[in-house]
């Protein structure tokens, strides 16, 4: 895998106090795996159904078993509710993730939900028949700016290209899979992902967030705790945009927790969502979607009871969870606009990418007025 622009980290910015994974990723969770697709292509005027399209979808996997048998705990959470997201009720009812997260754009939420369902069945050949029906999760984030919306021209294969190419290690940022198409603060947006671990003391958990960030005023971006819009703005037309937008946050642990602590969680994370300047409009889609690595609920257990490690002693540790959600979701925000260059899209809208360069030079100012 090749990155095109340095990460937040990598451009000598720190973001929080807190030690990364090895990849500062959701995947540096064991077992949870990211897979894109990306689609590109056309250029100029809009024709409806046909293009310009800038679009795609994001996968994430909690292992690579079969999620179906082997649900995972999890636990979702709403912070401004203007968006389609999908399969959310179930979560919140049962506390469990039996399918794949997908992301994607906002009109595609159905035919994406259709391939999981798919997939899931050619696995597990018994579902709704002998068997319950499945849940699929699916979020979005509107990319209409760039992309030919109404063409839906996210289809089941490319769900399972996503999916068939998910993997662990690093992961690809800014204008990729579901980032393809959207923006951030008026600036190319897209994917971005980050991770946390808890000293050894407190277990040492690891804490990962992965977001399509398509949210937020320019004027309003706050970077490292610097406002970076107030003195570097996009172009004049991108900086009329108003508080619609959205952002789509996943968070995984391997922390033993179960749905009502996971939950706790999710709620943490619009303290991230704020950090970077966003307070969560009349019209932004912020949602959360959270799960636990630790245990498998079994589709068919052999027994009526179970035993499993918990954590008992919550309020030694769910601080330091609080605190990484926080510093995960902030710098996943910002390495999705570090990671995303220009782009073209329908009617030569352009979105321009954050001149990393200026943003540093900002923030090296702000520290050096800070110092005695």
């Amino acid at each position: 895998m090749t990155r095109l622009r340095p990460r937040a980290r990598e451009a000598g910015l720190v973001i929080g106090e807190m030690a990364t994974g090895l990849h500062n990723a959701i995947t540096d969770v064991a077992g949870v795996r990211v897979g894109h697709t990306t689609l590109v292509s056309g250029a100029g005027a809009l024709r409806s159904g046909v293009g310009p399209v800038r679009t795609g979808v994001t996968v994430i996997l909690p292992h690579d078993g079969n999620i179906f048998r082997s649900k995972v705990g999890a636990a979702v959470h709403t912070i401004n509710g203007y968006g389609k997201v999908f399969g959310f009720e179930q979560v919140r009812e049962l506390g469990v993730l039996e399918a794949p997260l997908a992301l994607t754009n906002t009109l595609n939420v159905g035919l994406v939900a259709d391939a999981l369902v798919q997939d899931a069945i050619r696995q597990n050949p018994d579902i709704g028949i002998t068997t319950s029906s499945v849940n699929v999760v699916v979020g979005e984030t509107n990319d209409s700016f760039l992309n030919d919306l109404q063409g839906r021209h996210v289809r089941a294969e490319h769900v399972f290209a996503a999916l068939e190419s998910a993997s662990s290690g690093a992961v690809l940022e800014g204008a990729v899979g579901a980032g393809t198409g959207t923006m951030c603060c008026g600036w190319k947006g897209g994917i971005g992902t980050a991770s946390r671990v808890l000293p050894i003391e407190l277990g040492g958990f690891t804490l990962g967030a992965l977001v399509q960030s398509n949210f937020g005023r320019p004027r309003d971006l706050v970077i490292a705790g610097v406002p970076i819009g107030r003195s570097l703005q996009p172009p004049t037309a991108l900086n009329q945009i108003g508080d619609k937008g959205s952002i789509m946050i996943v968070l995984a642990t391997d922390a033993p927790l179960d749905a009502r602590q996971i939950q706790r969680l999710c709620v943490r994370a619009g303290a991230g969502l704020a950090r970077v300047g966003s307070y969560y409009g009349h019209g932004s889609g912020d949602f959360v979607v959270g799960f636990s690595t630790a245990y498998r609920i079994e589709h068919e257990p052999i027994e009526l009871t179970g035993s499993r490690i918990v954590l008992i002693d919550e309020a030694s540790v769910i601080g330091g969870l609080f605190r990484a959600v926080v510093e995960a979701v902030e710098e996943a925000i910002v390495n999705s606009l570090f990671g995303a260059e220009t782009m073209v899209g329908r009617d030569d809208h352009v979105v321009p990418r954050l001149p990393v360069d200026e943003v540093l030079a900002i923030c090296n100012l702000a520290s050096e007025a800070r110092k005695p």
